[in-house]
């Protein structure tokens, strides 16, 4: 028996698990799920599966006609659920039903299929992202009418509209303050708590971040495109659900309040030697923040393709009020060492070594798909390593302060300002993307997001009966 299967059956004997949760995600990126008895699991589970999903009821994956899926689940993603008594976790891989194989619109499977991909092609490549959230005390939604518009109140204890007598955070100074200033730092050690103990993260930090209301950050240890991007998706469920045993809400959505920072999924990314004993992205004798020339042409490729790579990367309407300039959220398409208005940051906190260089994308958000996101920008950076993309001089002006004319000057292009226009990138600018992503799910994907587009705007926005009501 396979030592993975072997250890995920012993751990729902040995904690007498009654239910077991298989979890997938579906195109847009939400996680689902649906319980089976933990009785049913034996060895041919893993292989076998669980065929109970009708893919016509998830978004981007079947028609009415062709419905039937099986969940097969993968052993090494089984835990214990903590908060759930005598429940397990277990992350799931889509294949058709009829024995008919692999479902090709599963996520994880382009996630899979790009890290092999870049194997091949020699690189092992590591990923560490940063997922900012929103934890709220409560948010009230007055949704009055399928023709009318939506409005809601968000309550946070740390902001001053609260009212609530206690200590508040100051309009954009809520990074890194100590508590009680901080008054959700319990929440979030809860959370890491939860991660490292049952799903076996390597939790590196946890803290307050910029904004006023209940802005926060954890980072877990870089690993590979897969293991990565699943971890993402237990991180978001692990908070949400954390918050919610507190009554509280938590929310990865990009731009939740206005006038405050918005929420980023910073992404760190390294190419490697296929065996891992060389960072292809280090070189100890380029003066400019030890970046090596293939960590250039890496930069060179995600610059190319970054306005396309917005619609997967910053995938929803929100993302784009978070895309403005004067809150740290990348808008010009430049490179830089240490510049956080850069849209590609080089880190440059150590000198000489080696294992800590990398590149890091600012432009993504927590609302994109992790298995996607992750993919998409692999190949363009291996797009601009294979055709020797120069990313141009870096900019280590704040670009926010560069006039209009300086900006023109430095033929600084800017991301898209809505998600119409990235998807129009991405229809025009997807080539790229092809030794993985094929036209059928380029295609779907962009149809679901023109129609979210489309339904999100036929809305009156409750602002627009502040502005215009007495017209």
């Amino acid at each position: 028996m396979n030592e993975f299967i072997e250890n995920a059956l012993k751990l729902l004997k040995e904690n007498d698990v009654d239910w077991v949760d298989l979890h997938f995600t579906d195109l847009p990126g939400r996680l689902h799920h649906i319980t089976v008895r933990a009785k049913e699991f034996n060895e041919d589970s893993f292989k076998n599966g669980f065929g109970k999903l009708d893919g016509s009821s998830i978004r981007g994956f079947t028609n009415i006609y062709e419905s039937d899926l099986v969940l097969v689940p993968i052993p090494e993603t089984m835990t214990l659920v903590p908060w759930s008594q005598k429940m397990a976790r277990v992350i799931c891989k889509v294949f058709w039903g009829g024995d008919k194989g692999r479902f090709e619109r599963d996520p994880r499977l382009f996630a899979e299929n790009t890290e092999e991909y870049l194997n091949n092609q020699g690189y092992l490549t590591f990923y560490g992202p940063e997922l900012e959230f929103f934890i709220f005390d409560k948010v009230e939604l007055d949704i009055t009418s399928p023709q009318g518009g939506t409005g809601y109140k968000i309550y946070s204890r740390e902001a001053p509209w609260s009212k609530n007598g206690s200590y508040l955070i100051r309009y954009k100074e809520g990074y890194y303050p100590v508590p009680p200033i901080d008054q959700l730092m319990d929440v979030r050690v809860e959370a890491i708590d939860v991660l490292s103990k049952n799903f076996g993260f390597l939790i590196e930090t946890t803290h307050h971040e910029v904004a006023t209301a209940g802005q926060g950050e954890i980072d877990f240890r870089y690993s590979t495109l897969v293991d990565t991007a699943d971890k993402v998706q237990t991180l978001k469920y692990v908070v949400k659900n954390v918050a919610s045993k507190r009554g509280m809400v938590a929310t990865f959505m990009p731009k939740p309040l206005y006038g405050d920072n918005g929420t980023g999924m910073h992404v760190h990314i390294s190419f490697w030697t296929k065996d891992g004993m060389k960072n292809l992205m280090y070189d100890p004798n380029e003066d400019y923040a030890e970046i090596s020339q293939i960590g250039r042409y890496a930069i060179g490729g995600l610059l190319e393709h970054a306005r396309s790579l917005s619609a997967i990367v910053s995938p929803t309407t929100n993302s784009y009020r978070r895309l403005v300039p004067g809150f740290e959220a990348p808008v010009y398409l430049v490179w830089s060492k240490s510049n956080r208005s850069s849209i590609i940051r080089v880190p440059a906190y150590y000198k000489g070594m080696e294992k800590s260089k990398r590149i890091e994308y600012r432009a993504p958000d927590a609302a994109c798909n992790p298995y996607l996101a992750f993919a998409a920008i692999s190949l363009a950076a291996l797009d601009g390593i294979n055709k020797k993309i120069d990313p141009g001089d870096p900019v280590d002006d704040n670009v926010y302060h560069l006039s209009p004319e300086k900006r023109k000057q430095l033929k600084i292009r800017e991301l898209p300002r809505s998600l119409d226009e990235a998807l129009d990138e991405l229809e025009t600018d997807n080539e790229y993307l092809k030794p993985i992503f094929n036209s059928s799910i380029l295609d779907t994907y962009i149809e679901i997001k023109r129609e979210e587009a489309k339904s999100i705007q036929q809305y009156p926005h409750p602002m627009e009966i502040y502005y215009y009501l007495d017209i």
